[in-house]
C-alpha cells in the first residue's frame, strides 16, 4: 500500500517509519512459539475445553457447539495503539454464529468498545462484517459490509488503529471505517479508558443472520474460528494509575509510539482510495442513514473521514 503512513502491507499492515522497521512489542510472527505468545498475552474467559491449538501451537481455535462457545481476552489493557490478528472464519453453514474480535474497557455501563463482528450465513452466501463503536456505554453505531473475499478458506488480517485523533478499522490493507476525534465528536470518541483485546464465538441466531430469520444449524456443529499472529503495539494501561504513561499521553508520541504521531492521524491518499472503493461497493448498512432509528443524525455522522 502506498503513502508515507507506515506503508500498510498486504499481509502485515505497515509499521515502517523513515525506513526503520518498528518491532512488535511482546508479540512475534516468526518461528518462535505462538503458544507462548498466547500464554504471555491472553487468558481464556470461559470454556477452556472449547479452546484448542494446532499441533505446533501456531494456530488457536475457538469452538462453538450446543453446549458452549468460548472466548479469550488480553492480560493487559491498552490506551492507544495498533492491534491486529489473523483470523479464518467458520466455514460452511455458519448462519446464526458470530465470531467477534474487539477491544473493550470492560467497565459495564460506562464501557468503551471497538467491535469487529463476523456474522455467519448459509453455505454459499457471503459473510457480513459488522463494526460498532461504544463510547461511555453508548453504542448502536453499527455499520455492515459484505466481505469481498471468502474469509473461511485462508487467514486475513483484521486491525484497529486507535490514537488521539482517529480510530480506523482495517481489513487487510483496506480501511473500512474511520471514526474521528474532533471538537464536535469529543463526547462520542473513546479516549479516556484503557481497553482489553477480546475474541469470542457464540450463538446469536436471534439476530445475526437476516435479523434472526436464519437459525443455527446444529447438525453442522462444531463451529470453529481460527487465529494466529497477534501483533500489538500500544501503551499498557493501569486503571488505578493517577498519571498517564508517557506513550498514552497525547503530547509525548515518539518514533516508538508512531500510532499517536501526526503521520498516523489521517489516511494517506491511497488509503482514501481504498476507503471510497470499499464503501461504495460493499457497505450494506450504516446507522447514520437509518432514519427509522435516528430522526436526528448522530453528531459523528456529519464529520468527514478526513479533512
Amino acid at each position: 500500500m502506498g503513502g508515507t503512513w507506515r506503508a500498510v502491507g498486504l499481509s502485515f499492515l505497515f509499521l515502517v517509519f523513515s525506513g526503520l522497521f518498528v518491532c512488535v512489542c511482546s508479540q512475534s510472527d516468526g518461528d518462535d512459539s505462538s503458544a507462548k505468545v498466547f500464554d504471555d498475552n491472553f487468558q481464556i474467559m470461559w470454556a477452556q475445553d472449547h479452546f484448542r491449538t494446532s499441533e505446533n501451537g501456531q494456530v488457536w481455535h475457538l469452538v462453538l457447539d450446543q453446549n458452549s462457545g468460548s472466548g479469550f481476552k488480553s492480560k493487559y489493557k491498552y490506551r492507544f495503539g495498533w492491534f491486529s490478528m489473523k483470523l479464518k472464519l467458520v466455514p460452511g453453514d455458519s448462519a446464526g454464529v458470530v465470531t467477534a474480535y474487539y477491544m473493550s474497557s470492560d467497565t459495564n455501563m460506562n464501557r468503551d468498545e471497538l467491535d469487529f463482528e463476523f456474522l455467519g450465513n448459509r453455505s454459499g452466501e457471503p459473510y457480513a462484517l459488522q463494526t460498532n463503536i461504544y463510547a461511555k456505554g453508548v453504542g448502536e453505531r453499527e455499520q455492515r459490509h459484505i466481505l469481498w473475499f471468502d474469509p473461511t478458506t485462508q487467514f486475513h488480517t483484521y486491525s484497529i488503529l486507535w490514537n488521539s485523533r482517529q480510530i480506523v478499522f482495517f481489513v487487510d490493507q483496506v480501511p473500512v471505517r474511520v471514526h474521528r476525534h474532533t471538537e464536535a465528536t469529543s463526547d462520542v470518541f473513546p479516549k479516556e479508558q484503557g481497553m482489553y483485546m477480546f475474541s469470542s464465538i457464540w450463538n446469536a441466531d436471534n439476530w445475526a443472520t437476516r435479523g434472526g430469520l436464519e437459525k443455527t444449524n446444529w447438525t453442522a456443529a462444531p463451529f470453529v474460528s481460527s487465529y494466529k499472529i497477534f501483533h500489538g503495539l500500544g501503551c499498557k494501561w493501569e486503571d488505578n494509575s493517577t498519571t498517564l504513561l508517557p506513550c498514552a499521553n497525547n503530547n509525548s508520541a515518539s518514533a516508538s509510539h508512531w500510532w499517536n504521531e501526526a503521520v498516523a492521524w489521517t489516511l494517506t491518499k491511497k488509503q482514501r482510495e481504498y476507503y471510497r472503493w470499499v464503501n461504495s461497493k460493499y457497505l450494506i448498512y450504516d446507522y447514520c442513514h437509518d432514519q427509522s432509528r435516528y430522526s436526528i443524525k448522530p453528531v459523528e455522522c456529519s464529520v468527514a473521514p478526513w479533512d
